[in-house]
């Protein structure tokens, strides 16, 4: 198994539940935060999800740090249920991870990414 394998297999481990499309819907009714961390190509190439917010990667903790001064208006506080949306599920899992540690207790990740979002039928804009 290759390093950046077994981090990607830690970071699951430690996430425990990871949520499918469908459940990533609920959370975004039931008032949670969806953060598409796709790069801009593939947000132009395929869309995006109607209401998530966009924070590419690079600016992922400052933006949803609730104690952070460069915070996102919607990163209110650490009970706030974050599923984190990459393009395949991988990195987003790492993402989750990272915001956790952050005290964001109920960030996850979406199996299967963008990918299975719109693979699910649900809303994709663009």
């Amino acid at each position: 198994m290759s390093a950046v394998d077994a981090l990607l297999a830690r970071a699951r481990r430690e996430l425990g539940r990871r949520v499918g499309p469908r459940e990533a819907a609920a959370v975004q009714e039931a008032g949670g935060l969806l953060v598409d961390i796709r790069y801009a190509t593939l947000r132009e190439r395929d869309g995006t999800i109607p209401g998530a917010l966009i924070v590419e990667r690079n600016e992922l903790e400052w933006r949803l740090d609730p104690t952070g001064e460069h915070r996102a208006p919607e990163a209110t506080h650490h009970d706030l249920p974050v599923v984190v949306i990459c393009n395949e599920g991988y990195a987003s899992s790492l993402a989750a991870l990272s915001l956790r540690e952050l005290g964001l207790h109920r960030a996850t990740d979406l199996v299967g990414g963008f990918q299975a979002w719109r693979g699910a039928g649900l809303a994709v804009r663009g």
